[in-house]
This record gives C-alpha cells, structure tokens and sequence, in this order.
C-alpha cells in the first residue's frame, strides 16, 4: 500500500496541513482530524480511492520544543545511571553492616528499610 507524506505544522489555532506529492492543502484544528481532512483530497489529487493509499503525518515542532525534549531525554539518562550508581553504592553498604555479622533485622534497622529489603540488598 502507498504511504503519502502530509506535514502539519501549527499556525495560530490551526494545523496547516500539506502533502507536496499530492498538491494538496489544508487545514484543521486538531491533528486527529489531519487524516480525515487530507483523505479526499489526496485521493483526488493522485487518481486514487480513498482506501488505497495510507497517510503519514508528519508534525513539524518548534526548535526550542526540540531542544527542550533533547535536554529532557539526557537529563532522564544521566538520572537512571544515578540511580543505578546509588543502588549499587546501598547494596554496598548493607554488605559491609552484614560483613560486620549484623543481623539483616538490624541492618533493616540501621539503614531505615524492612528487613526483608535489606535481605535483598545483602544477597544481591
């Protein structure tokens, strides 16, 4: 099945859609509606039924939205190998407590967990 590109980017209250290998323009308010606006006017444009062809919309973003997205996404892994260095650092420090014959209650107890948790940290 044939795919047709349609861009959408936003101006105003409106979506402005276009298809360039379709000649085709349009506009809607929210991009669930892009498809169904575009639909006819594509098949139209490229000879084709309404069902044979597939749309991809492809949403065209402000650059700050881009950068912010991109900074989102480093800071999001830059958080989990802290929080894999963190974990790590914890398990260390319940095998110390049990390296010193602490009861992993008294482990539990020290390090502010249940006993059953600082049993996983022990083993793990």
């Amino acid at each position: 099945m044939r795919t047709v590109t349609v861009t959408a980017e936003r101006s105003g209250k409106w979506w402005v859609l276009e298809s360039q290998e379709a000649g085709a323009v349009s506009q809607c308010r929210s991009l669930a509606q892009a498809d169904a606006e575009m639909r006819e006017a594509i098949a139209y444009q490229l000879g084709l039924a309404e069902d044979e062809f597939a749309i991809d919309v492809e949403v065209v973003l402000p650059e700050e939205f881009q950068r912010m997205v991109a900074k989102a996404e480093a800071l999001r892994e830059e958080a989990e190998t802290t929080n894999q260095q963190a974990a790590l650092a914890w398990r260390s420090a319940a095998r110390t407590l049990a390296d010193q014959h602490l009861s992993v209650r008294d482990i539990g107890r020290i390090m502010g967990v249940s006993h059953q948790r600082a049993a996983q940290l022990v083993s793990s």
